[in-house]
């Protein structure tokens, strides 16, 4: 049987229904890729009791993982709740045309976590994903699903690319938002979100530049028009 059990947003998140499942599962592999852990692998270990396989994204989706649910119980864990990412449905895919088993245990994710911000979750537009930018390869069209969530009166959340520096991503937000001819005003920071190392920060681009300590995992949000309530709890946190 297949199990995708959801880590939640620090290193304790992981249910007790999950760590039960743990116990009876033959091999246990950790998805290491969509990710900047704010804990380490041997952290979890502890925390689960049990030798953890690090699986990256060559793996996965190559879905041998499938392939041992065949024979045994096997359980990947996701860092925040297990179905945010499109590889992690493929593997349920995949099962189903098996006949193989599965089950998915939910958890916190970055997704309802941003709502400590204040700012309203259901006036949240499209995700957007910011990769990180490379030789002669700069692409912006993050900046497009901004703007349309814009035209809608929404918020834009835009999460990072693993690795990329938090300067660098403000600097890719300005030139994106530049080409895009998008006008950024005050955005939002939110570092780390359900751990004791939590940040979130509002300020103007000029601003949050002088915080060289922001650490992974990070996300930003592009705010579109506040309700007064949204706007009285972000003033609150500079």
């Amino acid at each position: 049987m297949l199990y995708l059990i959801g880590l939640g947003l620090n290193v304790d998140g992981i249910s007790t229904y999950g760590l039960d499942i743990i116990k009876r599962c033959k091999k246990i592999y950790l998805e290491n890729y969509t990710v900047d852990f704010p804990y380490s692998e041997g952290e979890l270990s502890d925390v689960v009791g049990k030798k953890i396989i690090s699986a990256d994204r060559e793996f996965v989706e190559g879905l041998q993982i499938v392939d041992e649910a065949k024979k045994m119980d096997i359980a990947l864990l996701i860092y925040g709740s297990p179905l945010t990412a499109t590889t992690h449905i493929s593997l349920i895919q995949e099962a189903k045309r098996c006949n193989i088993r599965y089950k998915i245990i939910y958890n916190a994710s970055v997704f309802d976590a941003v709502a400590e911000t204040g700012l309203q979750l259901y006036k949240f537009g499209k995700i957007a994903s910011m990769p990180a930018w490379k030789k002669n390869y700069e692409p912006d069209s993050f900046m497009k699903i901004v703007q349309e969530n814009q035209s809608m009166r929404s918020h834009s959340l835009i999460l990072i690319d693993i690795g990329l520096d938090f300067q660098d991503a403000l600097e890719q937000l300005e030139v994106s938002a530049r080409k895009q001819k998008i006008i950024l005003k005050k955005i939002v920071v939110c570092q780390a979100l359900g751990t004791k190392n939590k940040k979130i920060l509002y300020d103007n681009i000029e601003e949050l530049k002088d915080f060289k300590n922001i650490k992974s995992p990070y996300c930003i949000i592009i705010p579109s028009k506040l309700h007064f309530l949204e706007k009285e709890i972000l003033e609150e946190l500079n």
